[in-house]
This record gives structure tokens, C-alpha cells and sequence, in this order.
């Protein structure tokens, strides 16, 4: 008798646990739901790729410069196998399991490594982290991680965004002409 009220005590505690983590996901997508009212839609015409696509793992998504103030509304803060490609129109981010991101090349402001973001810390700068603004009128913006698969691909996703945006008008680095 013993055994089996240890057991049902034991499983009470986890499905506890369970609901606490549930709720709280729950909350954090609430709260962080005008972080990103609307996520930016791809558009039909991307224009020319620039690079290969990138095989990597999305991260997560954070408030700029907080690298722990993960972002869960519009499925941002799940993590998924992912691929990266740059176009002259933005990065569109395909995610398996998750909901695709497009960020248009207007709403980059930079590209970076990083030892971490919520969700991942690796050993010096191993991921890529994306600077953007979901919304114009949050001067803040939003970070977003990605773990490339392969080390050589960091620096070639950084360059090519970080290209992009100095050569698109309408963004923090552009060259004025």
C-alpha cells in the first residue's frame, strides 16, 4: 500500500510540474504577444539568393540585447531544424515543425556570433544572431539565434546579411547614394 501512494504522490508532483511549465509558456506567448502583433509575411517575389542556404537550428527569438528574455508568442521561442537562405528581398528561415520566419531586408539591423541566446549557450561564438524589428514602433527590436550546423557557415551568414544590409535602402546600414 506503501508503494502505491509513494507512486500516486510521485506522478501527482510531475503532472504539477507539467501544468506549472504549461502555464507559464502559456503566460510568457501572452506577454510577449505585442512584441510581434504580426509577423512580416514573405513575400512573392524574394529577388536574387545570395549564398547557399545554411542547414542550422533555430534557437529562439529575444528582446534585443537581453539575451535571456526569450520571445514565445508567434512560435519564436520554438526550437526546430531550420534552414537560412539571404535574398535580396530578406532571410526567410524554413522551420520543421514550427512556423516559417521571413525577415525583410528593411527590418535587419545587424548580424553577429554569439556564445548564447535563450535556449543554447556553446563554447565561443558558435551561433549567428539575427538583429531585427518586427514592429516600427518598437525601437528595441528582437534577436534571433541560429546554431549553423556547419562551423565554416558562420562567417559566410554573417557576411551575407550583414551585405544585405548595407546594400538595401531603408535600413540602419545602408549607403546613402
Amino acid at each position: 500500500m506503501r508503494q502505491l501512494a509513494a507512486t500516486a504522490a510521485c506522478v501527482l508532483v510531475v503532472v504539477l510540474a507539467l501544468w506549472a511549465m504549461r502555464r507559464g509558456w502559456r503566460r510568457r506567448a501572452a506577454a510577449t504577444a505585442p512584441l510581434v502583433a504580426h509577423l512580416p509575411q514573405r513575400p512573392t517575389e524574394l529577388g536574387a539568393r545570395r549564398g547557399e542556404p545554411v542547414e542550422a537550428t533555430y534557437v529562439s527569438t529575444t528582446r534585443a540585447g537581453d539575451w535571456l528574455d526569450r520571445v514565445a508568442a508567434a512560435d519564436l521561442g520554438v526550437r526546430s531544424p531550420a534552414s537560412v537562405e539571404v535574398y535580396d528581398a530578406g532571410v526567410q528561415i524554413r522551420r520543421t515543425g514550427a512556423q516559417d520566419v521571413f525577415i525583410p531586408a528593411t527590418a535587419l539591423r545587424s548580424a553577429s556570433t554569439a556564445p548564447g541566446i535563450a535556449g543554447k549557450v556553446v563554447a565561443g561564438d558558435g551561433l549567428v544572431v539575427l538583429t531585427w524589428q518586427a514592429d516600427a514602433d518598437d525601437a528595441r527590436g528582437l534577436d534571433t539565434g541560429l546554431r549553423p550546423r556547419h562551423a565554416a557557415d558562420r562567417p559566410r551568414l554573417v557576411a551575407a546579411v550583414t551585405d544585405l544590409i548595407t546594400t538595401t535602402p531603408g535600413t540602419a546600414g545602408a549607403q546613402e547614394s
